[in-house]
């Protein structure tokens, strides 16, 4: 051994044992909180606090100081920290040739830490697919509960947890869901678990008052301008409904001006005249018919209002009202500079308009409570995933007055039901609404997995806990989605009153996240939940936008692959809904497959952690 290096490799042990000692501080510290720990998570949470400990310091010197001499510079020490601390301090105290600190109790191994997360992983989600460890998650659209064929189909592509949205649709719808994936799983003998999403108290744009209600429909033409497809109106009677032939073509109903009765057999060559919202007259033909409908074409673009008069040739053949056509709301588009006003009042929204010779500005209703108690002038909002941005000038408990400050340079349209953000308000709302309530009475016994949306703090986790021990529900599985700023901020102590469940995961929700704390932030913020979920051997769940691109049109860009590639850092993706889902499962499935081959982490360098301070 080199005498010149005895000096340095004793000033390194000691910057190591103040690491070890940070980290069994902290555990004593929390001791009271480790009692409470399952028995499944104990040594998880023990290293957890290990970490904590370690990222309350700045350890890039001295992670480059033994990547010089050979040593291991803590790059993955995640899943196992004393076990990683107490190996480096083992070689230093041989080329230090004297002992210098003892060895410190390791909850955990080099083995046993990754092997605690593979367990957490399969208890929470079940077990993978031959050749893929990263679970595959699939929010459920609406129409499962109808189609038959859809479930399976997922499950074959690879689908392995089934997520219900409890924002959308009801308890017998969700019921229905949940029968369909049991009844596929066991006919095709694939293990599929069902995660529910409650709604929790999700801050959104409320209705805008309608200019009518109005129906437009339009023929496919080639390139120079030749009708390839008639514009097709499919038409039922409004009292025998019945879906049309294809989800492409657009449906009314047909209030009769003769009396009530099956149609007649027409003739092929039937055609059609009405008067379009524009007062052009538009003539159309027969189709198709069937004992269900009518279905008509037109060679021109016709704009149908409701209650527009429609009559064959021969009006004694058939006449009536087209009804049924959608609300068209106003357009509410919003410039820099312009006033937007947020009602704590569930009326229609309005654009802005000229009122008594001055401008009434904009309003619309925000649906979450609480922004009218504890937001404050000074503090952002962002709306419509960060699309539209403002500040808050004022807010007198029932109105808030944002100016807008970031905006399209020709203007942003806002419509309805679209997100608002308050990044900067601490909320004092429980993330368990009325309705959540309900909806885990419904859902506790028929579901394998309950997600807590919007939680902000410990005692939000806390009380979902308690409602689950009130419904004999303790052992189903708990995911915790974080997507907001106060949530990443506690998590440490999230994450430790999660663990005294025995099947415990988060997701990473990136869209709300990414509005939360900035767009550019975003990456460090997921690698850092990361980094501490992999600490607490807790599974992590990537979601939002992965191939969003594709599920919806078929075809992914570059970037999405390159980020769903990416997402093998977690246990399980979520892809949402999508006329294109099937094949969107099928390729993600094949890219992790082939990640898995040759994947290895790369060295993470450990600057100090703001959220791992506890106090």
């Amino acid at each position: 051994m080199l005498p010149d290096l005895i000096p340095s490799a004793t000033a390194l042990l000691e910057q190591i044992d103040t690491l070890r000692q940070a980290g069994t501080r902290l555990e004593k510290q929390h001791a009271e909180e480790l009692a409470r720990i399952d028995p499944h998570f104990q040594a998880s949470a023990r290293n957890l606090l290990h970490y904590l400990g370690v990222r309350q310091h700045d350890i890039r010197p001295l992670q480059r100081e033994l990547a010089d001499r050979g040593l291991s510079s803590f790059g993955i020490l995640e899943s196992h920290v004393m076990a990683s601390l107490n190996a480096v301090t083992r070689r230093l105290e041989n080329l230090a040739a004297q002992p210098v600190a003892g060895p410190l109790p390791e909850p955990v191994d080099f083995n046993a830490g990754m092997k605690r997360l593979q367990e957490h992983t399969r208890d929470l989600l079940g077990d993978g697919r031959d050749g893929r460890e990263v679970r595959l998650m699939v929010t459920l659209p609406s129409e499962t509960a109808t189609d038959p064929a859809l479930i399976p189909n997922l499950i074959e592509a690879g689908m392995e947890i089934a997520r219900i949205n409890c924002a959308h649709d009801d308890a017998n719808a969700w019921r229905s869901m949940i029968a369909q994936v049991r009844s596929a799983a066991l006919a095709l003998g694939r293990p599929c678990r069902v995660q529910a999403d409650l709604a929790g108290p999700k801050s959104r744009t409320g209705t805008i008052r309608a200019q009518g209600k109005l129906l437009k429909i339009r023929p496919k033409r080639d390139f120079r301008g030749r009708v390839v497809q008639a514009a097709r109106l499919w038409i039922t009677r409004e009292s025998q409904p019945s879906p049309p032939p294809s989800a492409d073509i657009a449906h009314l109903f047909l209030r009769p001006q003769q009396t009530e009765g099956p149609w007649g057999k027409l003739d092929p060559d039937t055609q059609f005249e009405l008067t379009d919202a524009r007062a052009h007259r538009c003539k159309g033909w027969l189709l198709e018919q069937s004992h269900a409908g009518l279905l008509i074409g037109f060679a021109h673009t016709v704009y149908i209002e409701d209650g527009t008069p429609l009559h064959a040739t021969d009006p004694h053949i058939l006449s009536g009202l087209l009804i049924g056509a959608p609300l068209i709301p106003e357009e509410i588009r919003l410039q820099v500079g312009d006033v937007l006003i947020l009602s704590r009042m569930n009326i229609p929204g309005s654009a802005a308009r000229i009122q008594d010779g001055h401008i009434e500005p904009a309003r619309l209703h925000c649906s979450l409570d609480a922004a009218f108690t504890d937001t404050r002038p000074g503090q952002s909002v962002w709306l419509d995933d960060g699309r539209i941005g403002g500040l808050i000038a004022a807010n007198d408990g029932d109105r808030i007055t944002v100016t807008i400050t970031h905006a399209d340079p020709a203007g942003s349209r806002l419509k309805e039901e679209k997100g608002i953000n308050f990044p900067d308000t601490d909320f004092h709302t429980p993330a368990l609404t009325d309705k959540d309530i309900a909806d885990l009475n419904a859902l506790a016994h028929e579901v394998d997995i309950i997600a807590l949306s919007f939680l902000r703090s410990p005692e939000d986790v806390a009380l979902l806990q308690d409602h689950l021990e009130r419904l004999d529900a303790c052992q189903l599985g708990i995911v915790l989605k974080i997507e907001n700023r106060q949530a990443f901020r506690h998590l440490p102590r999230i994450l430790l009153t999660g663990m005294r469940s025995p099947r415990l995961g988060v997701m990473i929700a990136r869209g709300d996240l990414a509005v939360e704390l900035g767009f550019e932030r975003l990456s460090e913020v997921q690698e850092e939940i990361l980094w501490l979920c992999e600490a607490a051997h807790i599974p992590v769940i990537w979601a939002t936008q992965i191939l969003e691109n594709m599920a919806k049109s078929g075809s992914p860009s570059r970037a999405e692959v390159t980020d769903a590639a990416m997402s093998i850092r977690a246990e399980c993706v979520m892809l949402n809904k999508g006329p294109h889902i099937i094949e969107t499962l099928r390729f993600l499935d094949a890219v992790l497959g082939r990640m898995e081959g040759h994947y290895s982490k790369r060295m993470a360098m450990r600057r100090k952690l703001t959220i791992a301070d506890l106090d």
